[in-house]
């Protein structure tokens, strides 16, 4: 088996994890190990059915693309001696790789599980108000327990021993430390291994268990302290310290990468923001009448930012200077004549950016199950290399947090990138045809625009904020 071509730009790969051990059984197009590029992080399938013979390649180990990563084929194929005592021999052998790898993976510690497995910063299937978008994270993992009631069949001891064997050092650690029964945790990871999140999502399942039993026999309390009861029950896990705490562990490859890719941008373009406040209560009022409807017809769900996408797309193509790059070192610039929108997306190992292209093209409908397809497949690692790049034009949501606004970092080699906040309802003074000056409660919006100040001017950027903000508030969309 060999490392494949994971896009047309990427020569080389890093070995993160591999998911099966010597000896393991592996289906055909079964993820067999997981590889980090400078695009993406992606698990490599086994192109054939059989027994991984042998592993050629370590964790952090780098090659280039051909490279030779394992050997699979028949069980009773050997690589060194085929005779009756070569399994009694290979045993310690494994058990030695086994702790080896352990090892590993404590130094470098597991990297998934670390950040809200199912929010998003642009994604469209968001809910209808920042604090529903964070009650619908855990619906990202409801798929994985499905297969919890497969513990009890047949495959019962088999499942156990790979999620055994895939327990890190560090998770054992933090299940003592939280008092978690490992043996009782449902894995959501790959074969069912056991992440931290997992263990993290037990323990906090456990404390909301006890407090529960600890409020119930104040349940017979007058009115006012029972009212008060949910709402501390409520606020306790924000306060559960994180297990990171205290502790040291090595960056991962992406976030090196990030790291790098943000500071260049800094370093190498003159960066500032520019904020315009929008009124967006049409949009808000259409989106209210027609959202339940969509969902229906289209199969996800109608958020605002489908709204800030086409708004910003159409008013792209009247000032290409916003999606441009420029070559300081040609003294060129050059202007696109098509809208790849490149979508921030936070995902567990950190912020990927997937491309649309010729988002030009596309409908409300059309961008909204695009971003939704694309972010789905960023955060399962089923994202290709070639849609992480190629964009022109980048927007982030910052508002799914509930942030008002940013200053977002430029996507090299792009010029400018645009941030929504949240939506937000609060008294605006308006102008009625009417009533005149009158106090009125809209729905309100910041755009936050980082512009590359060596081809964009502030005049550039304010006049293409000012053209997306009167595009969004006439509301003239068809959904």
């Amino acid at each position: 088996m060999t490392l494949p071509a994971l896009g047309e730009s990427v020569t080389e790969g890093t070995v993160t994890r591999w998911l099966k051990q010597v000896g393991d059984d592996v289906a055909v197009d079964e993820p067999l190990l997981e590889v980090s590029t400078d695009k993406v992080d992606t698990e490599i399938p086994s192109p054939v059915a059989g027994t991984l013979l042998e592993i050629k390649v370590e964790e952090d180990e780098t090659v280039e693309v051909g490279a030779e990563l394992a050997t699979i084929g028949d069980k009773g194929t050997s690589t060194g001696d085929s005779s009756g005592s070569a399994e009694p021999e290979a045993q310690p052998k494994d058990e030695q790789e086994a702790e080896k790898k352990a090892e590993q993976e404590e130094e470098i510690v597991e990297e998934k599980g670390e950040l809200p497995a199912g929010d998003e910063t642009p994604e469209a299937d968001k809910a209808d108000s920042p604090a529903a978008e964070e009650k619908e994270q855990p619906a990202a993992q409801e798929k994985p327990q499905e297969s919890a009631p497969q513990e009890s069949s047949a495959a019962a001891p088999s499942r156990s021993d790979d999620q055994s064997a895939y327990v890190t050092p560090l998770v054992r650690k933090m299940a003592a430390q939280h008092d978690v029964d490992l043996s009782a945790v449902s894995g959501t990871g790959v074969g069912g291994r056991i992440r931290k999140q997992d263990v993290l999502d037990a323990a906090a399942a456990q404390q909301q268990a006890q407090q529960a039993q600890q409020a119930a026999p104040g349940a017979a309390a007058p009115a006012a302290p029972a009212a008060a009861a949910p709402a501390a029950g409520g606020a306790a896990p924000s306060g559960t310290p994180s297990p990171l705490r205290g502790t040291t562990e090595k960056v991962s490859r992406l976030r090196k990468i990030i790291a790098e890719r943000m500071v260049d941008s800094l370093q190498t373009s003159a960066q500032l923001t520019q904020v315009m406040e929008v009124d967006v209560t049409t949009i808000a009022r259409l989106r209210e009448r027609v959202k339940a409807d969509f969902l229906a017809r289209e199969g996800v769900k109608l958020s605002y930012l489908p709204f800030f996408a086409k708004a910003a797309i159409d008013t792209l193509k009247q000032h290409p200077k916003l999606n441009a790059a420029i070559d300081t070192e040609k003294g060129e610039v050059t202007y696109f004549d098509r809208e790849n929108i490149a979508f921030a997306v936070d995902t567990e190992k950190g912020l990927l950016t997937p491309v649309v292209k010729d988002a030009g093209d596309l409908s409300i409908a059309g961008i909204a199950k695009k971003i939704a397809d694309v972010a789905e497949r960023t955060r399962t690692n089923k994202i290709g290399p070639d849609e992480l790049s190629g964009g022109t034009f980048t927007i982030t949501n910052l508002g799914s947090f509930g942030a008002l606004f940013d200053t977002p970092i430029i996507n090299k080699p792009q010029v400018a990138i645009l941030g929504p906040g949240a939506v937000v309802k609060r008294p605006v003074v308006i102008d009625d045809p009417n009533l005149g000056e009158t106090i009125a409660v809209r729905h309100m919006v910041y755009l936050s625009l980082t512009y590359d100040h060596r081809l964009v001017d502030g005049a550039d950027a304010g006049r293409f904020l000012r053209d997306v903000k009167q595009r969004l508030e006439s509301g003239q969309f068809e959904v």
